[in-house]
């Protein structure tokens, strides 16, 4: 045995030779030219490899990487708060404005300026339509034009996806009961968000919070996760996506306000749905019912209120964004990288 290992051994080292030999003698015969091109192709990788070694990451990721790392910075009981003054939802208009011209710049150097006609004329002309806006509809942050205008969609504006989430219906209200538990135990559950209100309360349970992934939250309800990845439509890493449940205890109103932008339609798939529970948006009422999904344009005035008594326990929903059916794809794309969450 221990024979036969040295003459093998002895067999490779004498191939190995030969094939050095047979290298050295290949690069001999080689002309000057050629041997010149090879070295400097071989220099040219280098300096690329150092090149792209160097550069630091960009902050923007997508929601499965960050679910499948570790939770994010910037996180407060489950929940992404703004910390930077540069936030696109926070920074003044003019700044704003030159910031997502230098992004649309950048985005269109990278691949191309086809179907950005729409987007360069909305950022070039931002502050004329958000100040001319009637005050039915006022969109804080990013006015899209010539998007068809209404307070609600039907539910064929996005018929796939709102087919998906009914019939996970089931599966999305077997989690949030058992999230809803810790509350007998605790005030505010590890997770969970308190937002203000004028009266009541009004808790929601983050998965995407600004188009940035909540790893922890995400954790608690795998299904409920899963489920955001099967969707055709839903904003994911833009700031504004947003997916969560949101829950309204009896006698509480929201404060009538205006959504940051006309791109997307916020979709309510209702959980539980007492009676005396509203949504108006527009200066038009609407009721949820439970496993049915309900669609409008969050850039209208809008407000929701939950007049019921304790006895009937609180308005609970899953809501998710999703891209409004009249954004075309290239306009996707480069909505998502302009508004990256950290650009």
């Amino acid at each position: 045995m221990w024979l036969e290992w040295l003459v093998a051994w002895s067999w490779s080292l004498d191939g190995l030779r030969d094939c050095i030999a047979t290298g050295i003698q290949s690069v001999r015969d080689c002309d000057s030219t050629a041997v010149v091109t090879v070295a400097c192709l071989l220099v040219m990788f280098v300096w690329y490899c150092y090149h792209v070694g160097r550069e630091q990451p960009r902050p923007h990721v997508s929601v499965n990487s960050l679910l499948q790392g570790v939770d994010a910075n910037g996180l407060q009981n489950g929940s992404m708060y703004c910390q930077s003054p540069e936030c696109a939802r926070c920074m003044h208009q003019d700044g704003l404005n030159q910031k997502l011209y230098h992004n649309l710049q950048e985005y269109a150097k990278r691949y191309s300026w086809s179907g950005m006609g729409r987007i360069h004329k909305a950022i070039r002309e931002q502050g004329r339509y958000l100040s001319s806006q009637p005050s039915i509809q006022k969109p804080e942050v990013f006015f899209l034009p010539d998007l068809p205008t209404t307070p609600y969609f039907s539910r064929d504006a996005q018929k796939h996806d709102v087919e998906l989430l009914e019939r996970n219906f089931q599966a999305i209200l077997c989690e949030f009961e058992t999230l809803y538990k810790a509350f007998s135990n605790c005030s505010l559950p590890q997770g969970w968000r308190v937002n203000s209100t004028p009266s009541g309360e009004w808790f929601t349970f983050d998965f995407v919070n600004q188009g940035v992934c909540v790893p922890r939250n995400c954790r608690k309800c795998p299904r409920t996760y899963r489920l955001l990845g099967s969707l055709r439509t839903c904003i994911g890493n833009n700031v504004f996506g947003n997916a969560c449940i949101s829950v309204l205890s009896p006698g509480t109103v929201i404060t009538e306000h205006y959504g940051p932008t006309n791109i997307r339609i916020r979709c309510h798939l209702g959980l539980k749905t007492p009676s005396g529970c509203e949504l108006v948006v527009g200066g038009e009422p609407q009721c949820w019912a439970e496993g049915r999904c309900l669609l409008f344009d969050d850039s209208f005035l809008h407000t929701a209120f939950h007049e019921g008594s304790a006895e009937d326990g609180p308005r609970v929903v899953f809501m998710v964004d999703l891209w409004h059916p009249n954004v075309a794809a290239a306009e996707r794309q480069a909505l998502d990288f302009i508004f990256a969450p950290g650009r």
